[in-house]
């Protein structure tokens, strides 16, 4: 049997005025691994994300983390929020404190953890984000990437399981974005479940272990990237491109038969294809 961190059983969530955001949604998020949800602006992915942490609670259906139903009294919120981290898509909507330092310090000490764990845990993110060198900057001084960073390294220093990115690479040059990368992929390395929202269809498919495709508050689709990109009448249903690795061989076999195991996962494997062609 599967491990699973998070099981969405027949959710359902509208917004204040009636529209119904989410229908019926039904997923199983398996622990250490790597999950991309894909889908036009508003497909629901990011009001989906606000109930993994319980910022948003469903109308019916449940979530359960860990195998325990999440309860919405203020303690077991406080717990689960210790283990699910969200960091937004926009930085300067997370971002409040006068420098860098006191942002990452912000949650560890909210959790009263003593003066010696907090340094240590606040190093240890400004490490794993590359930011070691920013600390004493003012965060409004900063660039559109070093936000990012520092985003991600306050909800790191509260050593989260599960790491939830709302677009994490979005607005960022590809030198900021290849860091992001590397940084979603070390920790991941390190055990954590890490969930993200993007419109970057080619880093879905070549990053991601699993990808669910939303379309008007509904899955759609799921499977490992070949699984979801094989269907092109999917993928056009649903409002999304598919990635160019996957467009250019099924052009360059036109005609010819192939399965989802044929599809190359990355630039390098269809480099390779070409070439022995």
């Amino acid at each position: 049997m599967e491990d699973y961190i998070f099981e969405v059983k027949d959710i359902v969530y509208s917004y204040m005025d009636g529209t119904k955001a989410l229908r019926n949604i039904n997923i199983n998020i398996e622990k250490g691994k790597k999950i991309a949800f894909i889908g036009a602006n508003g497909a629901g992915k990011s009001t989906l994300f606000l109930h993994f942490n319980g910022i948003n609670k469903p109308e019916a259906g449940a979530i359960c983390f860990r195998g325990k139903k999440i309860s919405y009294t203020n303690s077991e919120l406080t717990k689960l929020r210790k283990e699910v981290g969200i960091v937004f898509q926009e930085p300067d909507n997370q971002l409040f404190s006068s420098s860098v330092l006191q942002e990452i310090s912000f949650g560890p000490m909210n959790m009263k953890l003593d003066k010696e764990t907090v340094m240590k845990r606040i190093e240890k993110a400004m490490d794993a984000t590359a930011i070691a060198d920013l600390k004493d900057k003012p965060t409004h001084f900063l660039s559109y990437g070093q936000k990012k960073r520092v985003a991600i390294a306050s909800i790191l220093a509260m050593e989260p399981q599960v790491l939830i990115l709302d677009e994490p690479t979005s607005g960022l040059d590809p030198q900021n974005s290849n860091a992001v990368e590397d940084i979603l992929n070390t920790l991941n390395k390190e055990g954590r479940t890490i969930i993200i929202s993007t419109h970057d269809i080619d880093f879905a498919y070549s990053w991601a272990d699993y990808i669910y495709v939303m379309n008007r508050g509904e899955v759609v689709s799921h499977g490992t990237p070949r699984e979801v990109f094989i269907s092109k009448e999917l993928i056009e249903q649903a409002n999304i491109k598919l990635p160019w690795i996957v467009e250019v061989y099924m052009e360059f076999n036109k005609g010819a038969e192939f399965n989802k195991e044929s599809l190359p996962k990355n630039k390098e494997e269809l480099f390779s294809l070409v070439k022995n062609k």
